[in-house]
Formats: C-alpha cells, sequence, structure tokens
C-alpha cells in the first residue's frame, strides 16, 4: 500500500526509513544513519507488539489514579507511566538495531539459502524455545499477570516515582518478551504478519492463567528450529 502514495518530498531520515520497512536491505547511509533507522523501526515494532499487552497495566494505574482523585489526591499523568515503559524498549530497540547491523555486515549479500543464516536462525528459536520454558521467563510473567498489587504497593504522586514504576513494568514486560522478539531473525525484521502474530500471543500468555500457552509456543519454536537446522544442513 506504502508503494502507490503519491511520492510526497520526506526529510533524508524518514526516506531511509520508509525505505527499510519496504524492504529490509541494507542501506547506503553513513553507520550512525543506519543505527537510528533500524532503532525507529524496532520501536515502533515494538509499540505494535508489546504496547497492546500492556494494557491491563495502564487501566490499572488509571483506576487506581481516578480514585486518587475522587480523594482529591495529587496523581502523576498515566502517560508519565508509559513513557517510562517505553524508555525501556527505547534501549532494547537500539540494542537490536546494532544487533541487525551486526548480522548484517556477516550476512552475504542475496544468500538467504546461506547455511550460516539457516543456523543462525535456528539458534535464535532455539534461545526463543528454550526460555519460554525458564523460571525467569515464568517469574516475569507472573508481575505482568498482576500488576495491581506492583502498582498499588510503589504507588506515589511525584512523577519521576511514576516514571521509574513504567520503567520496572517495562522491564518486567522485556522480561516475558524478549526471546520472542528474536523470532522477527529467523522471519525477517519488519514482517508486519509476525509482528501482529507476536503481539497477539503477548496479549493471550499475560491474560492467561496457567502455562500452557507458553509452553506450548516454546515445543513448537523448538520443532521449528531443528527443522530449520535439518533443511540448512
Amino acid at each position: 500500500m506504502l508503494r502507490y502514495l503519491p511520492q510526497l518530498p520526506l526529510p533524508d531520515f524518514l526516506a531511509r526509513f520508509f525505505a527499510l520497512c519496504l524492504a529490509p536491505a541494507p542501506l547506503h547511509a553513513s553507520l550512525g544513519a543506519q543505527g537510528g533507522a533500524l532503532t525507529a523501526m524496532w520501536l515502533l515494532m515494538a509499540i505494535a507488539t508489546m504496547l497492546p499487552s500492556a494494557a491491563p497495566m495502564i487501566r490499572t494505574y488509571c483506576e487506581i489514579a481516578d480514585t486518587a482523585r475522587i480523594k482529591r489526591e495529587p496523581v502523576a499523568h498515566p502517560l508519565v507511566l508509559v513513557a517510562g515503559y517505553l524508555s525501556v524498549w527505547l534501549a532494547v530497540s537500539a540494542m537490536f538495531a546494532a544487533l541487525t547491523l551486526a548480522v548484517d555486515a556477516f550476512a552475504s549479500p542475496g544468500q538467504m539459502l546461506d547455511p550460516a543464516v539457516g543456523i543462525a536462525g535456528a539458534a535464535a528459536l532455539s534461545i526463543a524455545g528454550l526460555y519460554q520454558f525458564s523460571w525467569l521467563k515464568e517469574a516475569c510473567l507472573e508481575k505482568c499477570r498482576n500488576p495491581f498489587s506492583v502498582l498499588f504497593a510503589n504507588w506515589s504522586a511525584r512523577p519521576i516515582r511514576i516514571f521509574r514504576l513504567g520503567m520496572e513494568q517495562g522491564l518486567w514486560c522485556l522480561g516475558c518478551c524478549w526471546a520472542l522478539m528474536l523470532v522477527m531473525f529467523a522471519v525477517g525484521v519488519m514482517n508486519v504478519f509476525w509482528m501482529a502474530l507476536i503481539g497477539l500471543f503477548s496479549l493471550v500468555e499475560k491474560q492467561t492463567a496457567g502455562n500452557l500457552p507458553t509452553r506450548l509456543a516454546g515445543a513448537i519454536l523448538l520443532v521449528w528450529a531443528a527443522t530449520l537446522l535439518v533443511v540448512s544442513t
């Protein structure tokens, strides 16, 4: 759809960014420009996939804030919490951008069937699959499923405290989902279908009691990794 939009004059950075979204290929630009465009791209991907799953946490904060406002107590705006949450994913986006540049530097242009590419994809899927069975994943998921106790216990009217609280929630969310983001390296960065699928799964996983969806996804990822490894070698 973007290809059929009118050709509007855009700033150089935005032109590179949209070129990367339409065709995720190496950019003919300086390393800093590539890093900036990739960071923006990963941040948008994180917002699209992770922010919907944070909606219960944001809604819970709004409910507590409304109760405090009725009592005429000072409250910090919910956007302060969201800003703290997104600041974590901004830092993560910069790291994933650096990893994308590193992978691109070692990949052979046009050699998508290169065994090294398949092995790297299998490794990413294996890490994501194994992490689904880890105790750390379960601990982070438990925090994400029960935001009320964390928000209520750390309640404050100071914006800086709420910003830090948003960062804390962002770290718990990162603990839940960082490995799933590695799947994007196996299926193609900025693959819209997989972005939507990972976002939907993260939402279901955080809203479902028990670990069945988590373990099932882990098993699928491990089988997928083994299949990719066999095909690549």
